[in-house]
């Protein structure tokens, strides 16, 4: 079970930050998820894709913390809980910078750090940044391509259509042999298709229980298109609805994360019973 419960309105606050990595950690939540915008816009054009109204629940004046700057917080309050940005939006950023920042986090975190990317979704906020909003999807396979490099190589080398470099040196690596897990976020084929192609594993965002099985289903037939193992990755899914009664369902399909997602109380001394309930409810529902 994991938690994504951090960096936005009252889950910013450095004290509900400490109270809810601490608690979670405390009950047994395997993870903790963190996700990302650089920019929201009060009137968007852009469709969000995983509401019904095509429109994203958090106010566009929220506090939305950098989620690698969160985590590095939540780390340095935790020992064992794993983390992951849940997601942060790759093509929105300087690749070299981002392999430089994740690999820190992974060192600072005693290698308990997962990157978890996706292509975005809001035009706006690409215009905003100066990064073309057209082939997204390409950029970011090309990113992660380089990024793999410069955890990999000493010195690095890499030349592609969006990004270059020659015999650099790009330090600390990450902690796990050069190699720091990467999942890819997303509901489309073409996410999947990415999960198994560029990734370690996928993480699903509000997804309909019912609608998980097809969802996996696709990510099996990619793995054997593409010759990889199934059982290689990781499966995480965040729910838009379901009941701890999912679970053996979730499992038999093949989930191997299922990530609760909420918004944590705004007084710290609410923080640790809220997540205890979670717990209760999610990770420990035999009880």
């Amino acid at each position: 079970m994991g938690l994504h419960a951090l960096g936005i309105g009252d889950g910013a606050r450095p004290d509900i930050i400490r109270a809810v990595a601490t608690a979670a950690e405390a009950q047994g939540f395997a993870r903790l998820w963190c996700g990302e915008h650089v920019v929201l816009v009060d009137s968007p054009a852009s469709r969000y894709p995983y509401s019904a109204d095509g429109r994203i629940a958090v106010p566009a004046d929220a506090d939305w913390l950098d989620p690698l700057l969160a985590l590095s917080f939540a780390a340095a309050v935790t020992d064992r809980i794993e983390l992951a940005t849940g997601v942060l939006l790759l093509p929105e950023h300087n690749p070299v910078v981002i392999a430089k920042q994740a690999a820190t986090l992974d060192v600072l975190s005693a290698g308990r750090f997962t990157l978890g990317v996706g292509v975005g979704w809001s035009a706006e906020e690409f215009a905003a940044l100066q990064v073309p909003f057209h082939r997204r999807g390409r950029r970011t396979e090309e990113y992660l391509t380089a990024m793999r490099t410069l955890w990999a190589d000493d010195p690095a080398s890499f030349t592609g259509e969006f990004t270059r470099f020659d015999a650099i040196r790009v330090n600390p690596k990450p902690l796990r042999g050069g190699r720091l897990p990467v999942v890819f976020g997303g509901n489309t084929d073409a996410a999947l298709r990415r999960a198994v192609t560029l990734a370690d594993g996928w993480y699903g965002f509000n997804v309909a229980a019912a609608d998980v099985p097809a969802r996996v289903a696709v990510l099996a037939d990619e793995c054997a298109r593409h010759g990889r193992d199934f059982d290689e990755l990781t499966v995480a899914v965040a729910l838009s609805d379901g009941s701890p009664e999912h679970l053996p369902a979730l499992s038999a399909a093949g989930i191997t994360e299922l990530v609760v997602v909420g918004a944590p109380p705004p007084a710290p001394d609410e923080a640790a019973p809220w997540v205890a309930e979670l717990a209760r409810t999610w990770v420990r529902p035999q009880e």
